[in-house]
């Protein structure tokens, strides 16, 4: 079940997108908040009395949260952000940061350093953007050559020193900081906006799975550490898009969209995960 926690106004629209998610227009952004006076709450306030409690409220019922994808650069916006990734910590929760949520890491890298239950998905400007934010030297040949991608991703994640890098490209590259992964599957031969959507919600599904794993739902030996679990959702997400993005393709054409992936995710679960050609 996905709950989609967005601005008031916002909310009306998403409604009418899907009737398979539950949308709570709790997020307020710069225009909607009146400026502090005798008789109106400061913002402080009004975040705290307001606006994170019935946020928090759900965020008890969660597995992961996903930070990003349609959020904006507004500055209530990126404080309401801000709070969630940290009560979103305080939980123990997976989260997943994308697009704006990148931009609020390469503002405050703080808010996410050093927690393991992270996964960054960024594309190459935006992990440029982080480099330079956490001064981690982008040699020449990036992201041409695969050892160095490969290299730099690394030393991205080590400087975080916690959360997964899942960097976006011709090939992914993953990295925790101590370990590496390579996605080159095949994909489509057109890239849309909104694919790394696909990308943030399968993610988000794997998290999910693993602490279903951890939890031990159903059987099983418990071999597969914390870091293994991680690097293994991250490796899945990536594939599972790209599998949708080259299903798409091969369907639509150049007339492709990014909603068009979403129409090949069950066939990609299908595909990969229990397709005996795919097992490793």
């Amino acid at each position: 079940m996905a709950h989609i926690i967005c601005e008031r106004t916002a909310a009306q629209v998403i409604k009418t997108y899907s009737p398979n998610m539950m949308v709570h227009p709790y997020m307020r952004d710069s225009n909607s908040v009146v400026p502090a006076t005798t008789t109106t709450p400061s913002i402080d306030a009004l975040l705290n009395d307001e606006i994170l409690p019935p946020i928090y409220s759900i965020m008890s019922r969660l597995h992961v949260v996903v930070v990003g994808p349609g959020l904006g650069r507004d500055k209530v916006m990126l404080e309401i952000a801000t709070k969630v990734i940290e009560r979103a910590k305080e939980l123990g929760l997976h989260i997943v940061i994308d697009a704006d949520g990148l931009f609020l890491v390469q503002q405050t890298p703080d808010v996410i350093r050093g927690y393991t239950k992270a996964v960054l998905t960024p594309n190459i400007v935006e992990f440029k953007r982080l480099c330079n934010t956490l001064s981690v030297e982008i040699p020449e040949g990036f992201p041409e050559d695969a050892s160095i991608a490969k290299r730099t991703c690394h030393a991205l994640a080590k400087a975080f020193g916690g959360p997964v890098v899942l960097a976006k490209g011709r090939v992914d590259y993953i990295s925790d900081g101590k370990f590496e992964f390579a996605c080159d599957m095949p994909g489509g031969k057109k890239r849309v906006g909104g694919q790394g959507d696909t990308l943030s919600g399968t993610l988000s599904t794997f998290l999910a799975w693993k602490h279903a794993y951890q939890s031990r739902i159903w059987d099983h030996d418990v071999s597969l550490d914390e870091s293994s679990l991680m690097m293994l959702s991250a490796y899945g997400a990536a594939a599972i898009t790209r599998y949708c993005s080259r299903a798409a393709y091969g369907k639509y054409g150049r007339a492709m969209l990014a909603s068009n992936l979403s129409e090949m995710v069950g066939d990609a679960y299908s595909a990969l995960l229990e397709d005996d050609r795919y097992r490793i």
